[in-house]
């Protein structure tokens, strides 16, 4: 007689118990303790816990004050707007693959817009933001001029905005605590400079990006306090600003116009606050065969700067990463909070971490997505 062949069951055991959790959960008409779920499930503890928080976390249970579940309404799915700064910059495009990774675990719909690093299109994308309907939107632009217009067209739809990097009106502040970033690099700069120069330095530079507002110029500022208490006898007249936009070329050309009367072998420390404008500043002490005469450190950790690092030849010391990693998860957890009624603070600052060539292997490798 033929046997009866057995059908394999394809099933996910974890699924299977956030099932017997919900099923219980719609059982009970009052609220119960995790403990209960314990008993009357036979899950392990562990995985209850992990079930239940995940559960509170996409909105299908609600946890009270004392620590008891219950079952909600199932509320319809989140939807973010999120303007990118642009497409085209390495450490904004690492900040957005960050946010789309965590909208998507989170069970958050996202509308991504590019801001393309121009004003009128960053106002555009925020009446787009509005026509859509979104529940919150993470802005990513960098022209504080115009940060007031976009936090007002939002304001007035009553949609809650969070600003990454560059504080706007009536926003919650998600970014980097630019002064101390900044110090970080000029104490690094400074101890360079006592260690391979003797402390003999003609010029420090500071590369900034005078549209971003005083907010991030403060990277410059915290980076010639932090030279300041290295090398205290250097004059004040040796401080030197620079305006690169952020961008690589406008830096390049800012330094050849710096450097175009000066002799070669004047040492020079620059610190920069962004690495493009790094690369830009490394651009043009190479074309004018300055390079072992500079000492440079910037900021966001992307890909070239790091490769540039690696080679132990290049004038660039150091930069400071943001954690480009660690943007998309805060941020989606900040927006759903804000939603819930939470009590968030007004400020919200990334880890930041200095990164120099003698540091660099041990460096994450997901860090380096910065």
């Amino acid at each position: 007689m033929r046997k009866t062949k057995i059908k394999r069951l394809y099933l996910i055991p974890i699924l299977s118990k956030a099932l017997d959790v919900l099923e219980l959960l719609e059982q009970n008409h009052s609220p119960v303790t995790l403990e209960d779920v314990f008993q009357k499930t036979n899950i392990s503890k562990t995985s209850v816990y992990r079930i239940l928080k995940t559960l509170v976390h996409r909105g299908y249970v609600a946890q009270s004050q004392d620590g008891q579940y219950r079952l909600v309404s199932r509320p319809r799915r989140l939807r973010f707007g999120f303007a990118v700064q642009s497409a085209d910059m390495p450490f904004s495009d690492a900040v957005a693959q960050s946010v789309t990774a965590a909208a998507a675990a989170a069970g958050v719909e996202l509308l991504m817009l590019d801001n393309r690093q121009d004003p009128d299109v960053a106002i555009q994308n925020a009446h787009e933001f509005v026509k859509k309907r979104v529940d919150l939107v993470l802005e990513f632009q960098v022209e504080e001029h115009v940060a007031p217009h976009v936090a007002n067209i939002l304001k007035k739809a009553d949609i809650p905005l969070v600003a990454i990097d560059v504080p706007h009106p009536n926003a919650t502040y998600f970014g980097v605590d630019n002064f101390e970033a900044g110090f970080e690099a000029g104490s690094l700069l400074g101890q360079y400079a006592q260690r391979k120069w003797k402390g003999k330095v003609d010029w420090v530079l500071g590369i900034g990006f005078s549209e971003a507002g005083s907010f991030v110029q403060s990277r410059i500022t915290g980076a010639f306090e932090g030279i300041r208490e290295r090398l205290k006898d250097l004059p004040t007249d040796c401080y030197v600003r620079l305006e690169g936009r952020g961008m690589r070329e406008p830096s390049r050309q800012a330094v050849m116009e710096f450097l175009r009367d000066r002799q070669k072998g004047q040492r020079i420390l620059v610190a920069a606050a962004t690495d493009s404008s790094a690369l830009g500043v490394l651009d043009a002490a190479r074309l004018l065969g300055h390079e072992e005469d500079f000492a440079i450190v910037g900021q966001d950790c992307i890909p070239e700067v790091l490769e540039e690092m690696r080679s132990r030849k290049c004038a660039i010391i150091g930069s400071v990463s943001h954690e480009a990693e660690s943007y998309g998860p805060r941020l989606i957890q900040l927006g759903i909070a804000l939603l819930r009624g939470y009590t968030v603070p007004p400020y919200n600052y990334v880890r930041h971490r200095l990164v120099t060539p003698d540091t660099l292997n041990g460096h994450n490798d997901t860090a380096r997505q910065d």
